[in-house]
């Protein structure tokens, strides 16, 4: 049997690709670097080994899968040419392997993980269905009919899938270290859309989408009017958010979701739109909202005593202020206070007035040293800039993360793609410590 070599396994992308081959009873293992990632919980649990990177690693008859952010010129990529062991890129393999199934790729700027969990979830409520979550989460069915999956457009990955379905949920400008402009992202949206075979599900309130051609049926969801599938009289609660579905006019069904925010909703609806074209009916998507967790690091709650603390990897503007809104809708009369730490140099660089912005929408904002990537470990900024436009604000370090004890019973965000994890657990430890002295 083929032992498929997992180059960067702890990847989010790449970990729940392993998870899914080996759960349909596949020999897997894979290589990273020694550092812990929240990725790889799902791994160990099944006992899938995780090497750190060697080029002895790679033997013949092996496959390795690569991640996508690591070099041609990688020592296990280079040892496996040299020895002729097939190498494929994570994007060029799922793309093959999707072809197995009724596949559903998910995309857009944001929502894209979201939209995954819960589209993976309800779907999975009508017939056998493996999913990839870009949060680290991966399930294989042997005898799955739907794969859903979570498709990045970072350097046009996604251009390596030929999907049944696209739901496609906005458009913006990130990834500034590859994207040129708004235009640019706009045309890689473009170009998938005419690898789509059977429908895209798009998200008509979004200008961008509004414009995309497909040789396929193009269904619009949204609150404006004009959209194929439209939510009216939508109902806030702490609890959580009851809207109307009319479709192209006509009342389709009333749906409740235990989640928080406008994005909630938009995602909800993209979800009921696919449903609705597949024949899968109200009552089974209504009971498995209902059971919905949601996915890790997206709105993730805990509470220390009177303190709720919040992981989300929101890491782009926009991000941020659909992150405060669900705490505002959440928890009204708390005070919000914002723990963010921005992910990459360039787009910190690009969006600094719009991350002042958006956090500036919480009651106290504090920020954490600039996280590099594997591509780019420094720039020409530090977060003293980002600190400079947001009155009020601080930048804090673990060391020094006892500061957050003078918000009493807050609502503490933390944010971000990097590890400010690092920062909710020292933060864990201090209230646990307060909670026992």
């Amino acid at each position: 049997m083929t032992v498929f070599h997992f180059t960067g396994i702890k990847g989010s992308g790449m970990s729940s690709l392993a998870q899914i081959l080996f759960d349909a009873g596949e020999q897997v293992q894979g290589s990273d670097i020694d550092k812990y990632f929240f990725t790889e919980q799902p791994l160990r649990e099944r006992n899938i080994s995780i090497f750190s990177f060697n080029a002895d690693n790679i033997k013949e008859g092996m496959t390795v899968i690569a991640g996508n952010a690591f070099p041609d010129d990688h020592p296990e990529l280079e040892r496996a040419r040299e020895i002729g062991v097939e190498v494929i890129r994570y994007h060029k393999f799922l793309g093959e392997y999707i072809g197995n199934y009724t596949s559903i790729a998910i995309t857009g700027a944001h929502g894209k993980t979201s939209t995954t969990g819960l589209m993976s979830h309800v779907v999975g409520g009508y017939k056998p269905t493996s999913y990839l979550i870009g949060d680290g989460t991966g399930a294989g069915h042997e005898n799955a009919d739907f794969f859903v999956m979570e498709a990045c457009e970072y350097r046009r990955h996604f251009l390596a899938y030929n999907p049944d379905y696209a739901v496609m949920t906005n458009i913006d400008f990130d990834h500034p270290d590859y994207f040129a402009n708004i235009e640019d992202v706009y045309s890689a949206f473009q170009a998938l859309a005419l690898q789509v075979k059977k429908a895209i599900i798009a998200c008509g309130d979004d200008e961008h989408l509004q414009r995309i051609q497909a040789k396929v049926p193009v269904v619009y969801y949204g609150f404006g009017a004009e959209n194929d599938f439209e939510a009216r009289n939508v109902e806030k609660t702490t609890k959580g958010t009851k809207f109307d579905v009319f479709v192209r006019n006509e009342f389709y069904s009333t749906f409740f979701i235990p989640l928080f925010g406008d994005h909630a909703v938009l995602n909800t609806l993209a979800v009921i739109t696919l449903c609705q074209y597949e024949g899968i009916s109200p009552d089974i998507v209504q009971e498995r909202l209902n059971t919905y967790k949601g996915v890790k690091r997206r709105f993730t709650e805990t509470e220390i005593g009177n303190n709720v603390l919040i992981d989300d990897y929101a890491h782009h503007p926009t991000e941020i202020r659909a992150t405060v809104q669900s705490a505002r809708q959440k928890f009204p009369d708390r005070e919000l206070v914002a723990i963010f730490q921005p992910h990459t140099f360039t787009r910190t660089q690009a969006f600094l007035q719009d991350f002042a912005d958006s956090l500036s929408l919480a009651d106290t904002a504090y920020l954490c040293d600039i996280f590099g990537s594997a591509r780019e470990t420094q720039g020409a900024l530090s977060i003293q800039d980002l600190a400079s436009l947001i009155e009020g604000s601080a930048v804090i370090t673990t060391e020094g993360i006892d500061v957050l004890t003078k918000h009493k019973g807050a609502v503490f965000l933390f944010m971000g793609a990097g590890d400010v994890h690092k920062f909710q657990d020292a933060f864990e430890g201090v209230l646990k410590n307060n909670e026992t002295a």
